[in-house]
């Protein structure tokens, strides 16, 4: 469920309220933005009046206070904002993407490029001072499953499609007629197709969100229809059961995979993640949130609201994106 758009005589008495780690130079643009002077977000608000808060958490107090009217997070998951406790009722979430795509595509495209030229192997050999020329692929003609088919999963398949990657997206539902901008083909989760291009898959990509539906949705089952892979996850780390991602990589499923995003983070020094085979962790850096990102959706998001539309990046709080 998508919250109704703030009446403007309500949006025009909100108190702007920022969180203390935004820096200075985006609190004077959304400043700019909405015409008004920020107050620190922060677990007591004095006064009265409806409040519009940007930052990355909801204090609790502002969250049972029931004079929230939107919160727009700085952050392109709100998983843990809907974790922390029952979103107050009525109360407009919008989120930050901005330019998370191309960076997260970059992301993809860069692995995917240094797996095919061997990088990960001649730098092993550089550091043994080892001469040895080794056999690399091309990535054209190859076939890439891309799970999430949204503003990200698009920019990520894109990217792919433009270095002659067949895209194959994988949403709720298989669509009709053409498929979204970056994709091949769509196909629906779960369906028949899904496990048949899992087979001829050479790269899965996972840009979900965590939700209840995809808990552990990467599980012994999709893992089991691989057949030497390379697991990219950009998603969420709770949407991998890392038990059977091991399972995976020990059989041979899964030659490697590259992990950005965990379920615990960060993870600590002797967690067994760190000894996954053929695995590379990097720190949840893929699609880091720059300033002009946030400012540039919440003006969009801004303006949305002041025309009574729905903004583009609002969140279905039930769905959890």
């Amino acid at each position: 469920m998508i919250a109704a758009v703030p009446a403007p005589e309500l949006l025009a008495r909100a108190r702007l309220l920022v969180a203390p780690e935004l820096s200075a130079s985006l609190v004077r643009e959304l400043e700019r933005i909405t015409g008004r002077g920020a107050e620190p977000l922060a677990d007591e608000v004095p006064g009265g009046g409806p409040l519009l808060c940007v930052g990355a958490a909801l204090p609790g107090s502002v969250r049972a206070a029931d004079r929230l009217l939107w919160f727009h997070s700085v952050n392109a998951g709100t998983d843990p904002l809907l974790a922390a406790g029952p979103w107050p009722a009525g109360a407009l979430l919008t989120r930050t993407v901005g330019r998370m795509g191309e960076r997260i595509a970059q992301y993809v495209v860069g692995w995917v490029l240094a797996e095919c030229q061997a990088v990960p192997e001649y730098v092993d050999q550089h550091a043994r001072a080892e001469w040895r020329r080794l056999p690399t692929e091309l990535v054209a003609g190859q076939t890439a499953l891309v799970y999430g088919t949204g503003r990200i999963g698009g920019a990520v398949a894109g990217l792919l499609r433009g270095c002659g990657v067949r895209t194959v997206g994988v949403a709720r539902t298989a669509r009709t007629g053409a498929p979204p901008s970056g994709f091949d083909r769509v196909i629906g989760a779960g369906e028949g197709a899904e496990a048949e291009e899992l087979a001829g898959a050479r790269w899965v990509v996972a840009a979900l969100p965590s939700t209840g539906a995809t808990e552990g949705f990467f599980g012994a089952g999709r893992f089991a229809a691989v057949r030497g892979v390379t697991f990219v996850n950009v998603g969420r780390g709770a949407t991998v059961d890392l038990g059977a991602l091991e399972g995976a990589l020990r059989g041979g499923g899964v030659r490697r995979a590259v992990l950005d995003v965990l379920a615990e983070e960060p993870a600590a020094p002797d967690d067994p993640v760190w000894g996954l085979p053929r695995t590379v962790i990097t720190s949840h850096s893929a699609g880091i949130t720059a300033d002009e990102d946030v400012a540039a959706d919440f003006a969009a998001c801004w303006e949305a609201v002041r025309e009574g539309r729905r903004p583009g990046p609002a969140v279905d709080v039930e769905r959890g994106y």
